[in-house]
Formats: C-alpha cells, sequence, structure tokens
C-alpha cells in the first residue's frame, strides 16, 4: 500500500480506467486526467470513493502545454507524486494510408501520442526527481504492438508514434536511472476498448483476434494489471525496458 500519487492521463476509459482503478486499489491517491468527457472521469472518481480510495478528476488534453502544467499543479495539491502513467493517446480514423493522410491529422496524432507524453514526463521527473529534492518514482509509457508491427494499411503514424515512444521509454529510462526514477514501457495487443470505434472500426480487435495466438483479444483489465505491477516494488529493478501484453502477437 502506499499515499502517492499517480497522474493517469486519459483516465475516463479503457485501458486507463481499468488503471485507476486497480491503481486505487493498491492505496494510490489517483489523479484521473481526461480530454472531455468529464462525466466518465467523475464516474471513475465516484467508484475509486465508493471502495474508500482517494481520487480527482482533472481536464487535460494532452496536446496542450498549459493543461498538462494545470494537471501537474492539481497533482501537487493533492499529495507527493509517485508515479504517471502516459496512457493518453488517439489514433486517427482506421484503413488510410500515408498517401491520403493529410497534415493535421498527423500533427494531432503526434501532439498527442508524443510531445504530450513527452512533457507530462518532464513534469513528472521535475517533481520526482532526487536531482530536483524529489523522492524517486516510476514512469510508465503506453505503446502498442504497432510500433513492432507498423499498421501498413491501418494507421502507420499512430504506429509511428507509438515507435517514438518507445524510444522515449528506453532513453529516458537511462537518464533518469540514477535519480530514483523508473521508467518502463508496456505495449498492448489488441484490446477490447473504445479505441478502435474511435478509429472509425469499433469491431477491428474481434475482427483480427485470430491473428492473435491465443485467438482472442485481451482486456483493459489485462493491461492495467501490468501497468500497476510495474509501479510496484515488485518490479523494482526494471526500467528501460518494455512489455509486450499482446497475447504472443
Amino acid at each position: 500500500m502506499t499515499d502517492k500519487v499517480v497522474v493517469i492521463t486519459g483516465g475516463s476509459r479503457g485501458i486507463g480506467r481499468a488503471t485507476a482503478l486497480a491503481a486505487a486499489a493498491r492505496g494510490f491517491r489517483v489523479v484521473v486526467g481526461y480530454a472531455s468527457n468529464k462525466t466518465a472521469a467523475d464516474e471513475v472518481v465516484s467508484q475509486i470513493a465508493a471502495s474508500n480510495g482517494k481520487a480527482i478528476a482533472v481536464k487535460c488534453d494532452v496536446a496542450e502545454e498549459s493543461e498538462i502544467l494545470e494537471l501537474f499543479k492539481a497533482a501537487d495539491k493533492f499529495g507527493t507524486l509517485g508515479a504517471l502513467v502516459n496512457n493518453g493517446g488517439i489514433v486517427g480514423q482506421s484503413g488510410v494510408r500515408v498517401d491520403e493522410m493529410s497534415a493535421e491529422r498527423i500533427q494531432r496524432v503526434m501532439a498527442v501520442n508524443v510531445t504530450g507524453s513527452i512533457l507530462c514526463a518532464r513534469e513528472a521527473v521535475k517533481r520526482m526527481s532526487t536531482k530536483h529534492g524529489g523522492k524517486g518514482g516510476v514512469i510508465v509509457n503506453l505503446s502498442s504492438v504497432a510500433a513492432r508491427l507498423g499498421a501498413p494499411n491501418t494507421y502507420v503514424d499512430y504506429a509511428a508514434s507509438k515507435g517514438a515512444i518507445d524510444s522515449f521509454t528506453i532513453g529516458l529510462g537511462y537518464e533518469v536511472a540514477g535519480e530514483g526514477i523508473r521508467v518502463a514501457g508496456i505495449r498492448p495487443g489488441l484490446i477490447d476498448t473504445e479505441i478502435h470505434a474511435s478509429g472509425g472500426e469499433p469491431d477491428r480487435h474481434h475482427r483480427l483476434a485470430h491473428m492473435v495466438p491465443m485467438k482472442r483479444v485481451g482486456t483493459a483489465e489485462e493491461i492495467a494489471n501490468a501497468i500497476v505491477w510495474l509501479l510496484s516494488d515488485d518490479a523494482s529493478y526494471i526500467t528501460s525496458a518494455i512489455l509486450d501484453v499482446s497475447g504472443g502477437r
């Protein structure tokens, strides 16, 4: 158990929601960052409170630096930051080739998935690094098996953004390893969340389930369990590592 604060971006739905609930169950004080759906974020907070946990919801579109700064200011008021889960992310319309992509789409995907994650990590390092007077902590970045597979004819821009997250995870882990901070990544496979619908193909994960060696899609809770394990002392000798949670895909 811990009384440290964990900031979870994209915490109102899917993997973020499951992680918020799992982290609260392990004693974390949870800051639920959400881009737009306040109702969903408030429901997560209420569910945590109903189990005697502590949580707050804070609006944060991670493509906006000003909102990231406000997110971490709220976390400062809530307690001592001990962890960040960089979960906020988007996909563009599925089934679009690179020769059909607009600059606006590519820039938005990169702004949310890459720049937003780096800026959130920057704020976490400022607070957790022993170099800055912090007490250490953990950063978990959400990548995707798309970083390895490339997502051809689906969303190569999203795959590229997650490849960047893999590189960032490894490099940042080396950078702050001597300052009490561990950095790890999670590469989810085909997971039953709303992200497929946001890409315009709500049944995509079920359509592709036959490609998974385990012959099924994963759940948000299975990803959340891996994340909170990485946040725990059970993973105390793990940094600059990326864990596939993908049914073998």
